[in-house]
């Protein structure tokens, strides 16, 4: 809960930024701070051997980190996200989960289930119910900023896919100040590539100072340094699910800070994409069920007052 309510801040806090910082250069400093705050951790908590790459897959993991995972899923996240509502890019941001086992068998050959299959085709039409595409709006700012976010969740899912291919050695930890460092310097360069002034942040006011701290310090050095772990502890798909509560979180503080509301069309839209990822993933969801009722069946039996046998099998 604490990870989704640290990304959910993350797009009000980006929202807030974009008013005085060009996107790129905003995403840029968002790893500078990142990158300082976890490599100074990492040079203090772990020897020199834990943190420094040595295999041609930590290179490249760190490579495919920096290059996927923060500069082009940053880029496009925060250049989207200057024409969207935090709740919508959030919703849109949500679809990574979705689209990585395309990916995967786009490059890695996984087989795609029939029922897997269904579930994309399900998500796809949430994504339509979301945008509402029509040749009035198809060339509109928002629904263009949507789609630069929904190339951000993209960039996830294929640097998601990327990363479990070329399987590094070192920590997660490690590994993601150093993919901060990699990527702050990438987007450090388009941003001037692009003609962004560096001295954009001279003069800045102080929501967007603090909107930088809060998106460089909890929401991504914390928030990351969370989600990597649980994905050592719970494993990705439940990790996942934590995307699914982020636009809820994105949404009460877009309102509470901005009165952007969420209409019930966008929200049913999105609950066909969460209906759609639950087809994908019905094996490991199942799996997951029948664990929490395995956990809660043996709680019942050690209680000496739970005499009567669990309803729920643990062999489902």
């Amino acid at each position: 809960m604490l990870a989704a309510v640290l990304f959910g801040c993350s797009f009000v806090a980006i929202e807030t930024g974009l008013r005085e910082l060009p996107p790129l250069l905003f995403a840029s400093l968002r790893f500078d701070i990142a990158a300082v705050v976890l490599g100074g951790y990492v040079l203090a908590t772990r020897p020199r051997s834990t943190w420094l790459p040595r295999t041609r897959g930590d290179l490249l993991g760190v490579g495919v980190a920096g290059v996927f995972l923060i500069a082009l899923n940053n880029a496009l996240l925060f250049v989207g996200q200057g024409s969207t509502t935090p709740a919508m890019a959030s919703m849109m941001y949500g679809l990574n989960p979705v689209l990585a086992p395309i990916i995967a068998w786009w490059l890695l050959g996984d087989r795609l289930s029939a029922a897997g299959v269904l579930g994309i085709g399900v998500a796809l039409t949430g994504v339509i119910v979301i945008l509402q595409p029509s040749p009035a709006t198809l060339t509109s700012a928002g629904t263009v900023g949507q789609g630069f976010v929904l190339g951000a969740a993209a960039a996830v899912a294929i640097g998601s896919v990327l990363l479990k291919r070329v399987q590094p050695k070192m920590g997660s930890l490690p590994l993601t100040a150093w993919a901060a460092a990699v990527g702050a310097t990438v987007l450090h360069a388009a941003s001037a590539l692009v003609g962004e002034p560096p001295t954009a942040v001279v003069g800045v006011g102080l929501p967007t100072v603090a909107s930088l701290l809060v998106v460089g310090v909890p929401s991504t050095a914390v928030a990351y340094a969370i989600r990597f772990d649980l994905i050592d502890r719970i494993g990705p798909v439940r990790t996942n699910l934590v995307a699914y509560v982020v636009p809820i979180v994105a949404a009460v503080f877009g309102w509470l800070l901005f009165g952007t509301g969420v209409s019930p069309v966008t929200i049913a839209g999105f609950a066909v994409v969460v209906a759609g990822f639950a087809l994908i993933e019905r094996g490991a969801l199942r799996r997951e069920i029948c664990r929490i009722r395995c956990y809660g069946r043996r709680r019942h039996e050690t209680d000496p007052a739970g005499a009567a046998e669990s309803p729920f099998p643990c062999d489902d």
